[in-house]
């Protein structure tokens, strides 16, 4: 059976680790070429290698989403070297850690960067891809956002503009689709990457609120944008998909606390 990306090039954003090098892996493991970027060239390059070692396609290319120049340098790259952009994915992002007690006490730099990176980054990376997407015939955007951007699990900035990506998904859906290009957006729930490291006992307390019974692992959310990029989703656009372990569906936490049993679900 032919791979249903066979053909397909991607360029991915924060792409070096987690759930931006998973999903590197799996778009190429589905016969697509894919552009890694990361803030971090050695990160990118790191995650291309493996996938080459595995007999896939891959390039990596340092890129910042917070500066347009070298967005479209990634773009252009991408059409140079494979030919085409059929798929791109949204994945670069920025935190920060609410560390004041008082939201009003809050610095406007953290704010304004985290929406920068998170918000507009994707922004800009769709704005160059987008005529590319067109030409292709068969274009997509995923965007990865958060469970952040539907409900409060702290973080005033980064939920902020995980809630504008969703909006933007949806408006640019609307502008893009009559020119054969998707857009769509995976919103994830908690996942065991790097910027969880060394906090397992954490996780294990994460993992009790989710009616599924674990946190989610980066191959999770690469099978569903996998998915989304593909054929597969033609007639999906516009759409966010909640790939959450059923986090947002279902308040076991809630139901525990009236039922007195800690292990309801």
């Amino acid at each position: 059976m032919t791979p249903r990306l066979d053909g397909y090039a991607a360029l991915l954003t924060g792409a070096g680790q987690g759930i931006g090098a998973a999903t590197a892996r799996r778009l190429a493991s589905e016969g697509a070429a894919v552009l890694v970027t990361d803030l971090d060239a050695g990160r990118a390059e790191r995650t291309a290698a493996g996938i080459r070692g595995t007999g896939g396609t891959a390039e990596s290319l340092a890129c910042d989403v917070g500066d347009r120049a070298a967005v479209d340098a990634a773009v252009a790259h991408a059409v140079a070297v494979f030919g085409r952009l059929d798929v791109l994915v949204n994945n670069a992002y920025a935190y920060y850690d609410d560390d004041v007690a008082l939201f009003e006490d809050e610095a406007d730099e953290p704010w304004a960067r985290t929406l920068d990176i998170t918000l507009t980054g994707p922004h800009r990376c769709s704005r160059a891809a987008l005529p590319h997407l067109v030409a292709s015939g068969r274009g997509a955007i995923v965007n990865i956002g958060s469970v952040n951007g539907e409900q409060d699990f702290g973080g005033h900035a980064y939920s902020a503009a995980k809630a504008g990506l969703a909006s933007l998904t949806r408006t640019l859906a609307g502008h893009a689709g009559p020119r054969g290009v998707r857009v769509n957006l995976v919103a994830p729930g908690t996942i065991r990457t790097d910027a969880w490291a060394g906090r397992d006992a954490e996780l294990e307390r994460a993992a009790a609120l989710y009616p599924l019974g674990r946190v989610g692992e980066p191959d999770d959310i690469a099978a569903a944008v996998a998915f989304l990029a593909s054929r597969d989703a033609a007639w999906i656009t516009g759409t966010t998909l909640r790939v959450d372990g059923g986090l947002l569906a279902v308040n076991t936490a809630f139901r525990a606390a009236m039922t007195g049993d800690p292990e309801s679900r």
